[in-house]
């Protein structure tokens, strides 16, 4: 049987699992997934954690430890969380030492209501550094414009980050721009370049879903014609822009020192309209030095039926820049486009966390 996981895998694609769970942990699946479907990474979310606390009782013996600690929720939840992160850094550790520390990370995101707080952010980012306390953690920080210095900042300290909620190649550009100044910033506080990792989350789907609500309202058959081709021309423009800012004197100094590139991970790769191919937001942005971080039944159509082609998303820089055009001339407005969905999600993953903040209080009550 064909390995298509291998094959991605093969083609410079790390493939990471969207998801986390203390059940995922503690059955073994998480290692399964690692050791038979070629996954070397996690990625997770608000969202993720509310869902994973809201559907099992695995952590009930963990919330009567902290009722009787006196734990309110903020604590009970950071507590959950940083122990099932710290678990999944062991579970992966191996391969981060077999990739020399580009993969095997885990990530867990600041407290999303510090969005647009820069300072908070930072110590946020320290603070769960410090809980993990595991080498191969990822601290995911929001592609905010006050994220942007937050971002630098926890980087010049040697914290790895996964830089999150990015759209937009004008924001992408800019998160680069402070992956390089944290780099910077961490050679001259002394800190080891090799150690230092980070990934620039740019998200897929979402951007045909709000594109294509758009296109459906204009109702032409021109605009039909382009559903579903904005979020891959979007993200295949990114890989160019990666490109070339990773072929510069600044980034050459930065490698001669040990440093490794801030990888782009598409986020957000599962299909959204049934109508489409389960697996085309993996298949369109194959690209060497990338990652792809999937929900396991995307992982699975993959290992099914995916088909890697290499390199296809440095092929289709020009067919991509056509579909941003003709977007434009139908009216579609890209910055406002880019706008809406930063907004929604940093108004999505706070309301998770919300939610996953009164859930576990009225669990602590009920205790």
């Amino acid at each position: 049987m064909t390995d298509r996981l291998a094959e991605l895998s093969a083609a410079g694609v790390a493939v990471w699992l969207d998801d986390l769970s203390r059940a995922r942990i503690t059955s073994g699946g998480l290692a399964a997934l690692n050791r038979d479907q070629h996954v070397v990474g996690v990625t997770t979310n608000p969202t993720i954690f509310a869902k994973a606390l809201a559907e099992a009782d695995d952590y009930a013996d963990q919330l009567r430890e902290l009722k009787a600690a006196g734990a309110d929720a903020e604590a009970a939840v950071r507590a959950f969380t940083t122990q099932d992160v710290r678990d999944a850094c062991d579970i992966m550790r191996p391969a981060y030492d077999a990739s020399d520390g580009v993969d095997g990370r885990v990530s867990i995101e600041v407290d999303p209501r510090l969005a647009f707080e820069t300072e908070k952010t930072i110590a946020e980012a320290e603070e769960l550094w410090r809980l993990v306390d595991r080498e191969n953690l990822f601290i995911k920080i929001p592609a905010t414009v006050p994220g942007l210095a937050a971002i630098s900042e926890v980087l010049g300290k040697g914290i790895s980050v996964n830089v999150t909620l990015i759209f937009s190649l004008e924001r992408y550009e800019a998160v680069m721009a402070a992956f390089l100044s944290g780099l910077e910033l961490a050679r001259a506080n002394g800190h080891d370049l090799s150690r230092i990792g980070s990934v620039a989350s740019f998200f897929v789907s979402r951007v045909d879903t709000e594109v294509d609500k758009r296109l459906d309202k204009i109702g032409t058959d021109e605009a039909r014609a382009l559903k579903a081709k904005a979020a891959i021309a979007n993200a295949q423009l990114a890989y160019q822009h990666y490109e070339r800012v990773f072929s510069t004197v600044t980034w050459d100094e930065l490698k001669a020192a040990g440093a490794h590139p801030q990888r782009p991970l598409w986020a957000s790769t599962s299909t959204k309209n049934p109508d489409l191919r389960d697996v085309m937001y993996v298949e369109q942005l194959v690209a060497p030095g990338t990652v792809n971080t999937m929900p396991e039944p995307t992982i699975h159509a993959y290992a099914d039926h995916g088909e890697t082609t290499p390199n296809i998303a440095q092929a289709s820089y020009a067919q991509a820049q056509v579909v941003l055009d003709q977007l434009a001339a139908l009216g579609i407005d890209y910055d406002d486009v880019v706008a809406v969905l930063e907004r929604e999600g940093v108004e999505k993953f706070e309301a998770s966390w919300v939610e996953l903040l009164a859930a576990v209080k009225a669990q602590l009550e009920a205790v």
